[in-house]
C-alpha cells in the first residue's frame, strides 16, 4: 500500500512533534505535503550514507538507528519513539541506518518540499532546533550511562527509558506511571549491543530485577513494571 495523506488534526503526536506550537497556517503547509507510511518490524526505513527522499515524524512504533563500521559491523546508536523526528534536513546523506524495530507508522514529508518550508517558516525551524538540543541532551546522558553506570544500572536505566517513552504513546502503558506494561522492541541481544554488555549479562540483570519484584515478565518481551519509582531508584543505585 502506498503513502496515504492524512489530516494533521487526527495526528496522535502532533503536540509533541516538530509540528507542536505551530500556527494554523504553518500546520496547513505541512499538512499539504504529509503522508503516512507503514513499515513492518524489520523493514529498512533509511540506509546510512544514502540520500534521503523524505523526513518524518514517528507516529507509532519504535525505530532503531545504527551506524555501520568500516569492517561491516553495526552498532545501535539510538532508538526513536512516537513524536521523534527522523532525518537531518539540509544534509546530503543519511548519517545512520534506520530500521523498524517494531511495526512503525511515519508521517513523512518529501525532502525538497520540507526543506523549502523550513527555510520560509521560523516556527518549524525553531522546533527542529529544539528537537536537536533534546537529542544532544539525551546523547550526553547516554554517554554517562555507558561510561559510568554498572551493568545493573544500565539495564534498569534502559527499561526506565523505554517505559517513560512508551507511556507517552498512550497505548502500551497505563495512564499513570505507577504501573507500566510495555513490549520491548529489541531482543536481548540487541539490548546488549545497545548497552555495551554481553547477552548473558543482560539476561542475568533482568532475572535479578524479576527476582526482586521490580519487574514481572510475561513471555520474552512483555515487561510489567509495578512501581516505576522503584525502578528509577535502582537505575541510579543498583549494584552490578
Amino acid at each position: 500500500m502506498g503513502p496515504r495523506q492524512i489530516p494533521c488534526s487526527s495526528c496522535a503526536v502532533r503536540n509533541r512533534s516538530v509540528c507542536g506550537a505551530l500556527s494554523d497556517d504553518e500546520i496547513a503547509r505541512l499538512n499539504a505535503i504529509a503522508h503516512f507510511k507503514h513499515f513492518g518490524a524489520g523493514s529498512v526505513i533509511l540506509l546510512d550514507h544514502d540520500e534521503p527522499g523524505y523526513f518524518a515524524n514517528v507516529v507509532t512504533g519504535v525505530v532503531k538507528l545504527t551506524k555501520t563500521l568500516g569492517d561491516g559491523r553495526q552498532q545501535i546508536v539510538g532508538l526513536q519513539f512516537p513524536s521523534d523526528f527522523l532525518g537531518r534536513p539540509f544534509r546530503t546523506r543519511s548519517p545512520y541506518f534506520a530500521e523498524a524495530a517494531s511495526d512503525v507508522t511515519l508521517c513523512t514529508f518529501e525532502r525538497g518540499q520540507f526543506e523549502r518550508i523550513v527555510k520560509e517558516t521560523p516556527g518549524i525551524e525553531r522546533r527542529l532546533f529544539e528537537h536537536t538540543l533534546d537529542e544532544l541532551d539525551a546523547a550526553q546522558e547516554w554517554m554517562v550511562l555507558l561510561g559510568r553506570k554498572t551493568a545493573g544500572e544500565k539495564v534498569a536505566s534502559f527499561l526506565l527509558m523505554v517505559a517513560k517513552r512508551s507511556s507517552q504513546e498512550g497505548c502500551a502503558a497505563a495512564a499513570s506511571l505507577d504501573l507500566v506494561k510495555l513490549e520491548l522492541a529489541l531482543s536481548r541481544s540487541e539490548i546488549a549491543d545497545y548497552l555495551g554488555l554481553t547477552i548473558e549479562t543482560v539476561s542475568r540483570q533482568i532475572t535479578s530485577l524479576k527476582r526482586r519484584g521490580v519487574i514481572v515478565l510475561e513471555g520474552t518481551r512483555t515487561v510489567v513494571i509495578p512501581d516505576i519509582v522503584k525502578l528509577e531508584r535502582l537505575a541510579e543505585q543498583m549494584a552490578g
